[in-house]
């Protein structure tokens, strides 16, 4: 395993490297990652609630203040950015993605009583405990969006991978807890999108390489212009709200504070949009508000894994 964490003031002042010590590709990877974590932590207090009911406690919701039905502290994340870098470290432990070695992994955090599970992957790890099988049995009923909010460590480590490369890596980990056929094309697209941000294409070709694509194979994904709101856990409520955030808005802090006021499942949809915003606009682009107030720990656990997996990506080539 690359790291395994460190201990560090929690008020520390944020510090940015010198961009000459990173590349293009790995900044937009550490800003992804850290996307990823503050669209968690902000959203984590306005889960579950409508947006009439955040208008009415929040005004309009643009703060990492904890809180919310968890009762989380401030700056702190919830199961999307900690599956993801329980993944994450699968990944790097093994020096590949590893259906095994990754359901091992969520079933190791899974012991550690994390803050928060969903239920598709509470019952598939616990069936994993007994059958060994790394690969859950497929449903139709498994459509949440469980595995696509923490696909990001795929979509680093196999960066410059052939796409049917990609394709397997990804569902070897979402199959785990989510053997779905929406769960995959979600994922799928997802990692494909954000390797399209690494490499720097731009917002307008990666809608229409990635997402046309996407509702022709599976129109239920078609969306528009309207505004979702209250997005749920099935996957496709998930997304087609953040595509429309996603769309919608000109740059990071804007897609965030759209996406999470919308209400529902707003520490996920929260997540992928923070990730896709994150990949799009770089770590530059990130309010210092929202990289201060984020669980310092997290932060640096997220930068030091998006690191060392754009460096195995790299070995691979």
């Amino acid at each position: 395993m690359f790291w395994t964490g460190e201990l560090i003031a929690r008020n520390a002042p944020v510090r940015r490297r010198v961009s000459s010590e990173r590349t293009p590709l790995v900044e937009r990877a550490v800003a992804a990652y850290v996307g990823l974590a503050i669209g968690d932590a902000l959203g984590a207090t306005v889960e579950f609630m409508t947006p009439k009911e955040i208008r009415a406690h929040h005004g309009v919701h643009d703060q990492i203040s904890g809180g919310g039905w968890l009762r989380l502290k401030p700056g702190q994340v919830t199961d999307d950015t900690t599956m993801a870098l329980a993944l994450g470290e699968a990944i790097l432990a093994a020096g590949r993605v590893d259906a095994l070695a990754i359901a091992d992994a969520f079933d190791a955090w899974m012991r550690a009583k994390p803050v928060d599970i969903g239920n598709t992957v509470r019952r598939n790890l616990v069936a994993f405990r007994t059958s060994r099988n790394p690969q859950a049995p497929a449903s139709e009923h498994d459509a949440g969006n469980g595995a696509a909010m923490r696909c990001l460590p795929v979509a680093l480590a196999c960066h410059g991978q052939p796409p049917e490369t990609v394709i397997s890596a990804s569902r070897a980990q979402a199959h785990v807890t989510h053997h779905n056929a929406l769960s995959d094309a979600a994922c799928e697209t997802l990692i494909f999108m954000v390797q399209d941000f690494l490499a720097g294409r731009s917002a307008h070709d990666v809608e229409r390489q990635r997402l046309g694509p996407l509702v022709a194979a599976h129109p239920v994904f078609a969306w528009d212009r309207k505004h979702c709101e209250n997005p749920g856990g099935y996957v496709v409520d998930t997304l087609r709200a953040v595509f429309q955030s996603f769309y919608a808005t000109e740059c990071f802090e804007d897609c965030l504070i759209d996406i999470v006021n919308r209400g529902g499942d707003a520490d996920t949809t929260g997540a992928i949009a923070g990730m896709l915003a994150g990949a799009r606009y770089g770590l530059a682009a990130i309010p210092r508000r929202w990289l201060r107030a984020l669980d310092e720990v997290t932060r640096v656990r997220c930068e030091k894994q998006a690191e060392a997996l754009i460096r195995l990506a790299e070995s691979q080539h």
